[in-house]
């Protein structure tokens, strides 16, 4: 499976939310990662056939998405950040419905929606009305009813958004599991979202891909812009202003913080290995004052 895009762009009057992208993607998980209002959702809307492109094209297999229309979404299961449902359905119930709307058998629609029940763990939970379910479950119920048709392309718009740690974690396994012999997209703002289960990351920004690549590849980028130093209360709002500054401990007698800076900081900062939030931070974040700041 090959999903390709050329020159990708798409413009809303004078505003370009998705600028000029050439990617390609095969089989396994790739994480787009970045703020939000970057373009990842139009990126997606675009994928699964809701927007067309101002410009550009998506190829699947070689053949244009749009003029393959009904063959091209047979192969598509899409989670968007906030889907649809009817909340006086149990999750069964909302599991077949969405399965007769796909239009796939009756006697194939209860056997594969039992089967992706357990698989997401709602077993317990499948007579349950969908507004009886907490947010980590409601979007279970959302990856089951992308995967009915057993997809082998599987978009995924900030699956884990409003989850907590745990449900968060069950969610990248359950992601990470489904991932085998398909081809799977993940939009997110959350580093760890994508830090140990994405194959290859793109960094979004503005509408373009800023860089590509392995968590270890795009951290092997930061190798010597990562600092660790220990500065006076008096001294840390001014460090903040010059630097990008991506964690602080308080101490008793002054602050230790972990800084982004091509040059030492401080005379007694030391070198830190990287982390892919510090690669977020360098590309996404701000100084502290500036418009926008994320520290």
């Amino acid at each position: 499976m090959e999903l390709k895009m050329t020159e990708l762009t798409r413009r809303f009057g004078s505003f370009t939310a998705v600028d000029h992208i050439d990617l390609t993607m095969t089989n396994g998980v790739y994480g787009l990662l970045g703020i939000n209002g970057a373009g990842k959702t139009t990126l997606m809307r675009m994928l699964c056939t809701l927007l067309t492109p101002t410009e550009g094209t998506i190829t699947c297999n070689g053949k244009d998405i749009f003029k393959m229309g009904a063959d091209y979404r047979k192969l598509l299961g899409y989670l968007p950040q906030d889907f649809g449902f009817y909340p006086e359905f149990s999750v069964r119930d909302y599991l077949l419905y969405i399965a007769s709307i796909k239009g796939i058998r009756p006697v194939v629609a209860k056997k594969r929606v039992s089967e992706l029940i357990g698989k997401v763990g709602l077993s317990k939970a499948a007579g349950r009305k969908m507004k009886k379910l907490s947010g980590g479950m409601r979007r279970r119920a959302g990856i089951a009813q992308a995967m009915l048709n057993d997809p082998r392309i599987l978009i995924l718009d900030e699956p884990t958004a409003g989850l907590d740690p745990n449900e968060r974690i069950r969610f990248r396994n359950l992601i990470s599991e489904l991932s085998e012999e398909r081809l799977v997209l993940l939009s997110t703002h959350i580093v760890s979202d994508v830090e140990y289960i994405a194959n290859e990351i793109w960094l979004m920004k503005d509408g373009k891909i800023l860089s590509q690549g392995t968590a270890e590849e795009l951290t092997g980028t930061m190798t010597d812009r990562v600092w660790k130093c220990f500065a006076d209360k008096a001294d840390v709002p001014k460090l903040m202003q010059r630097y990008k500054v991506s964690n602080i401990r308080s101490e008793p007698h002054g602050a230790q913080l972990r800084i982004i800076a091509k040059n030492r900081p401080t005379a007694d900062a030391v070198m830190e290995e990287p982390n892919l939030e510090d690669v977020f931070l360098f590309y996404f974040g701000e100084k502290a004052g500036e418009n926008d700041a994320v520290i």
